[in-house]
């Protein structure tokens, strides 16, 4: 085995277990289990895993080890020693600000995407008069990659940044499709990851508020997975089909594509996959207004949810968290008007959030906000500081779901303008706006 084949020992993963939590693996392990059932999180971590992490064989776990990690150590996946995967081949430009000096430093990434410099996701393909010539395994993996670092930077910034990145990056994938030279089993593979990035390029057309681009796109995505035989992507543009639709105040063809979406994702191992697609349901339901069946498809995506993480789990299902959970059903919550309920569940969203998943946050937080304006028996004072806390996401996560869940924050809490606490924020939210640091 040549050198640079060989595992990186990760010490300094071992110099946290030992020196900050003076512990063996074997405590170390069951630290890492106790934890993650705090999270909600039931994981069979051991002694073995731990080794493995710190002797390099494992550069990057799992994302429920990441999330678990994080949450014990307080530090970063790098900050611990762990490498998260990189594009191959590179889907970032050279001059972008990804490179490992940025990588190093947050501010200078976020100041970066924020400016919009550098977030052209560079599929390699050459000057647009140049024919793709043979697709391979590099391309396949570079599509891929691009959707994995989509996802990632919109989790923590919002969709502003890399809707026109997605559309170049999907813009590219076609043409490898429409013009290269490639086997049956390589076009199998592209289509499959195409449709992915379809999928990603749709999530950040909805989160702008571009619902007609995001249903093309999903049904792209629908189209490509009965081509390529794909179920997982199948289920995925289903379930994408059915958020989209209860956020058009659509609740019967929101209901329609849940469950057709768990009827594809039986058949592939993943209870995590099929709790998502049953909290989609439910929330059909609760727009629909039923109650009973809303309860139902809740305890049903719980239950799911309980079995616990799987190898089967699709690597996007990252961000369904418990916090996540908790949120999708204060939504549901929401619609059936249970507000002090609804509340409740979007402070626990974003408690069980912790400091990932940034836009996420920053929505359960307004959500907070409108049901504490809202209820029975309205809070103002802790509607306004809720408020408060979501326009402290700006400018840094740019999403215009964001702003208009704002806007809504702003809607809601007119009624109580009288109180101090409300009348400040909606001059500071006037102002942040006004100003342009909430715009996309």
């Amino acid at each position: 085995m040549a050198d640079q084949d060989k595992p990186r020992p990760n010490t300094r993963l071992r110099a946290v277990r030992e020196l900050e939590f003076q512990m063996s693996r074997g405590e170390f392990a069951s630290a890492v289990r106790k934890a993650g059932r705090a999270m909600g999180e039931n994981v069979g971590c051991g002694s073995r895993l731990v080794a493995d992490w710190e002797d390099g064989k494992v550069t990057c776990p799992r994302a429920v080890y990441q999330r678990i990690l994080t949450q014990m150590t307080g530090r970063s996946m790098a900050d611990i020693g762990f490498r998260l995967p990189t594009p191959a081949p590179p889907v970032l430009p050279a001059s972008g600000p990804y490179g490992p000096k940025a990588e190093e430093d947050d501010v200078d990434r976020r100041a970066f995407l924020l400016d919009g410099a550098g977030t052209i996701l560079a599929l390699p393909l050459g000057s647009e008069k140049q024919a793709p010539g043979r697709i391979g395994a590099s391309e396949v993996r570079a599509v891929t990659a691009a959707v994995t670092t989509l996802y990632a930077q919109d989790h923590d910034h919002g969709s502003a940044p890399l809707r026109q990145a997605a559309a170049e990056a999907l813009h590219t994938a076609y043409q490898w499709l429409q013009t290269g030279t490639y086997t049956s089993r390589t076009e199998s593979k592209l289509r499959s990851a195409t449709g992915g990035l379809a999928v990603a390029a749709g999530w950040l057309s909805y989160d702008s508020g571009r619902a007609g681009d995001a249903h093309s796109l999903y049904g792209e995505a629908l189209a490509a997975a009965r081509i390529a035989d794909d179920p997982h992507l199948e289920a995925h543009a289903f379930g994408c089909l059915s958020l989209l639709a209860k956020a058009q105040g659509r609740p019967r063809e929101a209901i329609s594509a849940a469950q057709g979406a768990q009827t594809v994702a039986r058949q592939l191992g993943s209870p995590r996959l099929l709790s998502l697609f049953a909290m989609r349901e439910a929330g059909g339901w609760a727009l629909m207004g039923d109650s009973s069946a809303t309860d139902k498809a809740i305890v049903s995506a719980h239950t799911l949810y309980a079995q616990g993480p799987g190898d089967a789990d699709p690597p996007w299902l990252s961000f369904y968290a418990p916090g996540e959970l908790a949120g999708l059903e204060c939504l549901a919550r929401a619609d059936l008007g249970q507000h002090e309920r609804a509340a409740a569940g979007a402070e626990q969203a974003v408690l069980l959030h912790g400091e990932a998943f940034a836009r996420n946050r920053a929505l359960y937080t307004a959500d907070v906000a409108i049901q504490h304006a809202v209820r029975d028996r309205p809070e103002p004072e802790a509607a306004a500081e809720a408020a408060g806390r979501v326009l402290a996401f700006l400018p840094e996560v740019r999403s215009d779901r964001l702003l208009q869940s704002l806007h809504n924050v702003a809607g809601a809490l007119q009624r109580h303008n009288r109180v101090p606490a409300v009348a400040d924020w909606i001059e500071e939210y006037r102002a942040t706006t006004a100003t342009g640091g909430g715009r996309a």
